[in-house]
């Protein structure tokens, strides 16, 4: 304190120098004076006496920080969960009124099948899914090459698995990764970690392997009503349709005309705007059957108590964009025309 005031009376001699030098002065003081410490010999910068370790950390806070950091690692160094600001947005495809589908319900074979990703992260470019003495499998070929690994369950679940519980990928020779799961079951959220290869961390995924996306061929006998089961016989009726996918904004009339024609029902779906140009039903592309009005097109019904797949093109945008949506009709609502 005595060294800092000699200080300052030298810088006032000086004054003339102006008010700039005063306030040197008085840091030079402030400076000085936490710099030292109450007891004499024990001389330590602040920094030392905030960190005590040299990292700009508290022993205690880098301990907590090692902790943070090593604490969610699996038994064999598995890796950390992502979380907070690493995880992008979540997509929630799973709707709490889906019905599963297990394998029961679909008759053995390969099919092609649609999945549902909550992460644009994780994105499935396309699924083949196999059906086989009450078990399901499905190989997903991924949209990039960033994941090593894969878990069915959680990421914390995971970060303390072992490797054997792990799902590895394969590549194909055009270079893409494949991963092979089990399938509980259909038209349910399923969770699934992935390990990233850059971060090497958990990231919590959930995805949904889409029925609707099922040819109707596949389904077992019995699941969906058809015709014939329905009994019913030619002639003009009407039902209750509910429409799916899509932004949620669309929407069709209800009830939906009903033609049966030689054991086959085709229904009239009449839009809630005039901006689609087409329909698509199995890869078959149906033409609007109005000319003035809101869209109307006469499709095939391959089932009812079910939602049947379908594309609608709107040009409604800047560019014709085809739309993925589902038909669902209702067979208790179905009535004979008047």
């Amino acid at each position: 304190m005595l060294i800092a005031l000699l200080e300052v009376r030298y810088f006032m001699k000086i004054q003339k120098r102006g008010w700039p030098v005063l306030i040197i002065a008085f840091s030079l003081m402030a400076a000085g004076c936490s710099l030292r410490t109450t007891s004499p010999g024990t001389e330590t910068t602040a920094a030392e006496t905030v960190t005590g370790t040299g990292t700009g950390l508290s022993e205690t806070a880098a301990s907590e920080e090692t902790e943070e950091i090593q604490g969610d690692k699996g038994k064999d160094g598995a890796g950390r969960v992502a979380a907070g600001e690493e995880t992008s947005s979540r997509i929630n495809v799973a709707d709490e009124d889906m019905e599963p589908v297990y394998a029961g319900e679909i008759k053995d074979g390969v099919y092609p099948v649609k999945v549902d990703s909550s992460s644009n992260m994780f994105q499935v470019t396309g699924c083949e899914l196999t059906v086989r003495d009450g078990r399901m499998t499905a190989v997903m070929t991924m949209g990039g090459t960033g994941y090593l690994k894969l878990f069915m369950g959680t990421g914390e679940e995971a970060a303390k698995a072992g490797e054997e519980d792990f799902i590895p990928y394969r590549e194909t020779e055009d270079g893409l990764h494949t991963f092979q799961v089990p399938v509980e079951a259909l038209d349910m959220g399923i969770d699934c970690s992935a390990f990233s290869k850059k971060k090497e961390k958990w990231y919590d995924r959930v995805l949904v392997f889409r029925a609707d996306s099922l040819p109707a061929d596949a389904i077992a006998d019995g699941k969906i009503t058809t015709v014939e089961s329905l009994a019913l016989k030619d002639g003009i009726y009407t039902a209750e349709v509910t429409l799916g996918g899509g932004s949620g904004r669309a929407s069709v009339e209800s009830p939906a005309r009903l033609r049966v024609e030689n054991g086959q029902a085709f229904a009239t779906i009449v839009w809630g705007s005039a901006n689609y140009d087409y329909m698509k039903v199995d890869d078959v592309k149906y033409e609007t059957v109005n000319a003035e009005g809101n869209s109307a097109f006469e499709i095939p019904v391959t089932g009812f108590d079910w939602k049947i797949p379908v594309i609608a093109d709107t040009i409604a945008m800047s560019e014709p964009h085809e739309i993925d949506y589902t038909l669902a009709f209702d067979s208790s609502t179905i009535k004979k025309a008047e």
